[in-house]
């Protein structure tokens, strides 16, 4: 779920980060900041909704909580605990779209989403689906946009070749070869090689990161 929920926020134009626990989160939100926390309450670490009450000790970032619990006054509690919104599960993609729309409106954070996102000389506009380096557009087919956004996104991380295979490729498993072609072909558009790497490094055995030269 949380994978089909990125892919469809990324295609919306969001720049999505994704973590499975509430520990991690609550580093990935102190540490980058946001614009907006969607929250799921079953997590493996932690109730979610003591993660919700960690999360507003530190940051009045928006929140919007996913809950299979529908029961009124347990709702009642998340949104006087800081929630902004709330969705019962089992909801569409595009519902979730049309309340993180709503509560950025609220929250005056709209016109800043999506950001354009910046490593180095190469500037990533999610919206426009245009990218340029040091100021010259790159011409890149959807899937190396997407798979350069997805990472610019994440600057310094290693993302795990999972994870781009389901985020990008929406397959959930295999798939290397096809990853290692479009990275090729991304380096050569980026004027670098894979033993020479400027912006895309790989991590043996681990992922792929991007970082600013």
């Amino acid at each position: 779920m949380r994978a089909a929920l990125v892919r469809h926020l990324s295609a919306a134009g969001h720049a999505v980060r994704s973590v499975g626990a509430a520990l991690p989160a609550l580093q990935e939100v102190t540490r980058v900041g946001c614009d907006l926390v969607v929250l799921d309450l079953g997590l493996p670490d932690l109730d979610g909704a003591e993660a919700l009450r960690m999360l507003r000790a530190v940051t009045d970032v928006p929140v919007v909580v996913a809950t299979a619990r529908d029961d009124e006054s347990g709702i009642v509690r998340l949104l006087n605990s800081g929630a902004d919104d709330y969705l019962v599960k089992p909801f569409s993609p595009e519902h979730l779209t049309a309340r993180i729309a709503a509560v950025l409106r609220r929250s005056g954070a709209a016109g800043a989403a999506p950001a354009l996102l910046r490593v180095g000389g190469l500037v990533v506009d999610p919206h426009r689906r245009e990218a340029t380096l040091d100021g010259r557009p790159l011409e890149l087919t959807r899937r190396e946009f997407d798979l350069l956004a997805f990472l610019a996104a994440r600057p310094g991380v290693v993302v795990p070749r999972r994870e781009l295979l389901a985020a990008v490729w929406q397959q959930a498993y295999g798939g290397d070869q096809t990853i290692d072609v479009h990275l090729s072909w991304l380096r050569r558009k980026l004027g670098e090689t894979a033993a020479k790497p400027r912006y895309l490094h790989t991590v043996r055995g681990v992922g792929v990161k991007i970082e600013a030269p």
